[in-house]
């Protein structure tokens, strides 16, 4: 498989066959490459028969897979929703046209933190569309433990062997590195990066599975496969009590990664105007809140969710609490790193 970097040096010519292919698609569609829950039945149907816009949605299971599925070409998708770190590399690969702020009139009402983040501005233009944001906490079978855990490094514990799951995405590599003392997660150097390599290679005799969706990593703990994991903070553990297992989250005393995700307009898009009213359903109470009941994340419009979000959700979700935000390490664009980690991970995943 080609590497990050000369999948994205193929995007001029991608771009092109994408002109071309998208050129026969209908109109009254959106088509997104996004993540499980992003597009419920819940919020979509209504958005559906509010605008006759179709909406056909792909899932993807790590950031890692957006560049390759848009270099892929084909124009299939208008629409992406990547977290922060993974932003930056595809607007400067191309793959992304700027938003037309004229058209969005509630994006004002979005937290300041996430509209002025650097992985959505570009050459003094706004590429994405906050949507919504969460943490990566912890997670474990509380009938498996007699002592909650604190610490990430009971994912080294050989007690545990067959028992711990990992994300299979490059953000192991900033699991890794808070356990060994490396805290600046989003700026390893090669040799900080060697070194998370070398940490989660001697963890992976321990790994019963590197999840990769939150259905599987679901299936896993039910199952009675796994104990212990990294979380889509809110989401898998609500799946999991609607099943009665008894699950917890907890935040490790390393601290827990946060992590925001955009809606971005893929380039040449033919289906614009239901691109726009799809944006636009997401920042307001509709895409706001069906989002949240969905998947527990928080939402990136603290208007919207103030006004149809019970007191008490609004309070649990965190959204008057910007000093929970601040305490996040939250992703970051990469800048030229992004194929040092992405090979990074990739390499501890082929390793024996």
């Amino acid at each position: 498989m080609k590497n990050l970097r000369k999948v994205l040096q193929s995007a001029g010519a991608v771009l092109a066959v994408m002109g071309m292919a998208t050129a026969a698609q209908a109109a009254g569609e959106v088509n997104i490459l996004t993540w499980e829950g992003y597009a419920d039945d819940s919020f979509i149907k209504p958005f559906e028969e509010a605008t006759g816009c179709k909406v056909s949605a792909t899932y993807v299971g790590s950031n890692d897979d957006f560049a390759p599925k848009l270099a892929a070409g084909g124009g299939v998708y208008d629409l992406v929703s990547p977290s922060i770190d993974s932003t930056k590399a595809l607007i400067e690969a191309g793959f992304i046209d700027p938003a037309d702020m004229s058209r969005l009139p509630r994006y004002e009402e979005i937290y300041e933190k996430f509209r002025t983040a650097e992985g959505i501005n570009h050459d003094g233009k706004v590429y994405g569309v906050p949507f919504s944001w969460g943490s990566i906490p912890f997670m474990y079978r509380t009938d498996k433990f007699e002592t909650p855990p604190t610490s990430l490094n009971i994912l080294w514990d050989p007690a545990l062997e067959g028992k711990i799951s990992l994300w299979d995405d490059k953000s192991a590599i900033y699991v890794a590195s808070r356990v060994i003392g490396n805290h600046n997660i989003y700026d390893l150097s090669d040799e900080e990066l060697e070194a998370a390599k070398a940490k989660l290679i001697e963890q992976k005799p321990l790994v019963r599975k590197y999840w990769a969706t939150a259905g599987e990593l679901v299936d896993l703990y039910a199952a009675g496969e796994v104990w212990i994991s990294n979380t889509w903070g809110g989401y898998q553990s609500a799946l999991l009590a609607e099943q009665n297992i008894p699950v917890q989250e907890f935040i490790p005393e390393e601290g827990a990664e946060g992590w925001m995700d955009s809606w971005l307009i893929v380039k040449g898009t033919p289906n614009e105007d239901c691109v726009y009213e799809f944006i636009n359903m997401a920042t307001t109470e509709e895409g706001q809140c069906g989002m949240s009941n969905v998947n527990g994340y928080s939402s990136a419009n603290p208007v919207a969710a103030k006004n149809c979000m019970s007191e008490e959700q609004f309070k649990a979700l965190h959204q008057d609490d910007v000093d929970y935000l601040d305490s996040l390490l939250l992703w970051t664009n990469l800048r030229d790193r992004l194929e040092h980690y992405t090979n990074t991970w990739n390499a501890v995943k082929a390793a024996n």
